[in-house]
């Protein structure tokens, strides 16, 4: 579903990230690791349009989208949830996922989808983003993201700031999610968290990918158990 080839990207013609591969198999669970400035944000900011690429490509169902402007790589079906969830504080739960859906008009059965996957946005769906809990904006914002129908959902750390019982709950959901056949990319600080709900994964560090394998694979590989689980 998703093709990174000889990937470079960054800002000011400095490059954070230089000559990443990477894919992502339709119904699969990916994740991306690596300790804080190893590339990460910029790597998603620039697949999905949101930052400027240096060089490679990147094709998304067999389509080049390297370079389009992120509206079109939303509307091809491949959705983006950052870490700063970028939530607008006097718009209100319903606002939101309405401009989640935009330009089209908000699809009510899946507004229903989010909120059956979230019952909290049902219950505050006229509740102010600004005046609700860490968890919550998470929530949303995944719920805004799904809105727009993607076949792709990547997500940017979205357990930052969150309690561990909250995290594990936003793992569950994204199950669920994947369930109903959406495909995901996510990148994690939690490791432990990730490794158990993904099936394959890449270390990134330094700009570069250092490592690639299973889940299983990457828990039992010595460099991760050391740098990433605190196991000795």
């Amino acid at each position: 579903m998703l093709e990174v080839t000889g990937f470079s990207a960054g800002y000011q013609g400095n490059d954070v990230i230089r000559d990443v591969s990477f894919s992502v198999n339709e119904g699969e669970a990916v994740m991306i690791i690596g300790s804080n400035g190893a590339g990460k944000t910029t790597l998603f900011r620039s697949i999905c349009g949101l930052s400027p690429t240096s060089s490679g490509s990147v094709r998304f169902n067999n389509l080049d989208i390297t370079g389009m402007p992120a509206q079109r790589i939303v509307r091809l079906g491949l959705g983006f949830v950052p870490a700063e969830r970028h939530l607008f504080p006097r718009m209100t739960v319903h606002e939101h996922l309405a401009l989640g859906a935009y330009p089209q008009r908000p699809d009510p059965a899946t507004m229903t989808i989010v909120f059956d996957l979230f019952p909290r946005l049902g219950e505050r769906r006229r509740q102010h983003a600004g005046t609700m809990s860490g968890g919550e904006q998470q929530m949303l914002a995944v719920g805004r993201a799904l809105m727009s129908q993607p076949r792709l959902l990547v997500l940017d750390e979205p357990t930052t700031g969150l309690a561990p019982k909250l995290a594990q709950e936003a793992y569950q959901a994204l199950q669920v999610l994947r369930r109903q056949g959406l495909t995901l990319l996510v990148a994690e600080q939690q490791v432990p968290l990730a490794m158990a709900y993904t099936d394959r994964g890449y270390v990134l560090e330094n700009g570069v990918v250092s490592l690639e394998g299973t889940s299983a694979e990457l828990a039992a590989d010595p460099r991760v158990r050391t740098a990433y689980l605190g196991v000795t």
